[in-house]
């Protein structure tokens, strides 16, 4: 927050756009508090696409001019016949194999109607080392290419599918114990080794009541949305929907 800070009082004190490294979610809500704090509303959130997940702050105060670090990369394999195209970890793990810190990258996007072609969003000198380094995701030959941003194919909303199941409370530990498919023990667990997260921010009561709409993060196990609560089953249990980004 404090590094937020001083962006935007640089950006507003010499009219001068500043830009942050990729943030995921929770670090976006904090930003945005730094903003506010420091009285900056010359601001905007930019991932390179509409529905991102991992955004840049873009502070860019008014008669200033754009020179965001934003970049995509497209990679496209050259797969075998039958060979299965990476996954969204084999990417990841050669990107990072090559070094670049993870603030550095922002989505990686694997469209469903393209298979073997991956948008990675970077910043522009990690762009550059990508398409310079990487040759291979896996066991999977890449080559890799600058894809202007206004060029973008349309990227159509993930497909999430809703799961339902009943608890017997809205605790924290009941409705998670649910999402894991695992005893209340292990999600107390969960909760007491500090790994579950309501909203970005950390849990730390197995007793913390939860709502509809609440985004949980499970270190090591992924990150659940609460859909709706629809009422109660015939054998007066609470009914959850939800589903797993």
């Amino acid at each position: 927050m404090r590094h937020i800070e001083d962006l935007a009082r640089t950006a507003q004190a010499r009219s001068i756009p500043r830009y942050s490294s990729f943030l995921s979610d929770r670090e976006q809500a904090l930003a945005k508090a730094a903003l506010d704090r420091a009285g900056c509303t010359a601001f905007r959130f930019d991932g390179g696409y509409p529905q991102a997940e991992r955004r840049l702050v873009c502070i860019e105060p008014e008669d200033s001019w754009s020179d965001s670090p934003l970049r995509c990369v497209r990679l496209e394999c050259r797969q075998l016949a039958g060979a299965q195209p990476p996954a969204h970890k084999d990417y990841l793990g050669s990107l990072l194999g090559l070094e670049i810190r993870r603030e550095a990258l922002g989505d990686i996007v694997l469209p469903a109607d393209k298979p073997g072609t991956a948008y990675v969003f970077a910043l522009e000198t990690v762009a550059q080392l990508i398409c310079q380094e990487l040759r291979q995701a896996g066991r999977t030959e890449l080559t890799c290419s600058i894809q202007p941003l206004e060029e973008l194919p349309e990227f159509p909303e993930a497909d999430r599918q809703t799961q339902t199941a009943t608890v017997s409370s809205l605790r924290l530990d009941a409705v998670l114990a649910a999402m894991l498919h695992c005893s209340r023990g292990m999600a107390a667990e969960l909760i007491a080794a500090g790994r579950v997260e309501i909203n970005h921010l950390p849990a730390s009561s197995t007793h913390a009541p939860v709502y509809e709409g609440d985004v949980f993060t499970i270190r090591g196990k992924g990150r659940f949305g609460l859909a709706a609560l629809p009422g109660k089953s015939r054998k007066d249990r609470f009914i959850i929907e939800y589903f797993q980004y």
